[in-house]
């Protein structure tokens, strides 16, 4: 039937995609382990501080645990693409929206809002238990002073725009493992790797990697040896596109 009421239209696929999301367990486990994770470190953090980190900013050290939220956002990312590839559902979305690139981008924006949502939500409470401990340290701050929800902003949006670059890893490579492997290796292992060679400038093109760029996006103060954080914001942006595009590439001109 081709009545009006069959149409594909971007509303439909988005809507299709937000309930694909939300009826997998996977999804529930995974998004919860990053809250609590977040969430424990953090009351960690707080309840065990004597004075000796009085250096490090108060966002990075009351959202250490984003550190660790990170993996289990990326490895969401990936499953959210690769993990149709390898349950074979991904044909019959293809199926159902022959243009297939809606299906892509209506993946990254359902994803993008709901990583982007909870990572700020539980940065914000997660500052706001951990203040409970530090009320009358040197890391006593409130979210109206200057910064403050600008770096618990910037840390959602780093954990977002990495996990982001997971889920393209995961539609351009259309394998689980292969994508996690993939996001290691050139997250992680890559600029370690690149900081070795004797390349005049190569340290200024590292702080533009993902990671690096990330870390510039969740403090108060600007960390050092980073770019400035809407350098940063720009560069992830700009990576995550890269790798979505390349993806959308793919699936044009590939088949299933």
């Amino acid at each position: 039937m081709t009545g009006t009421g069959y149409r594909v239209t971007p509303a439909r696929v988005l809507r299709s995609e937000w309930h694909k999301l939300w009826t997998l367990r996977t999804t529930w486990i995974t998004l919860l382990t990053a809250c609590v994770l977040v969430l424990a470190v953090g009351i960690a953090m707080g309840t065990t501080y004597d004075g000796d980190d009085s250096d490090v900013d108060t966002v990075v050290f009351v959202l250490f645990g984003t550190q660790l939220s990170q993996i289990c956002f990326a490895v969401l990312g990936i499953l959210v693409t690769a993990g149709e590839y390898a349950t074979g559902m991904i044909r019959a979305s293809l199926t159902a929206v022959p243009r297939r690139l809606p299906v892509l981008w209506a993946k990254a924006a359902v994803f993008t809002t709901v990583a982007f949502t909870l990572c700020l939500v539980t940065n914000v409470v997660t500052f706001l238990v951990a203040q409970i401990w530090l009320s009358g340290s040197d890391k006593e701050l409130t979210l109206t002073d200057d910064g403050v929800l600008g770096a618990l902003a910037g840390s959602a949006a780093g954990i977002t725009l990495m996990s982001l670059i997971a889920l393209g890893l995961g539609a351009l490579l259309r394998s689980v493992p292969g994508a996690i492997g993939a996001f290691v290796g050139s997250i992680l292992i890559l600029p370690e790797v690149l900081t070795t060679l004797p390349l005049d400038g190569i340290d200024t093109v590292i702080r533009h990697f993902p990671a690096q760029a990330a870390s510039s996006l969740g403090s108060i103060e600007r960390v050092e040896d980073t770019v400035a954080p809407g350098t940063g914001l720009l560069a992830l942006a700009l990576w995550a596109a890269a790798v979505l595009a390349a993806a959308a590439l793919r699936l044009r001109r590939q088949d299933v």
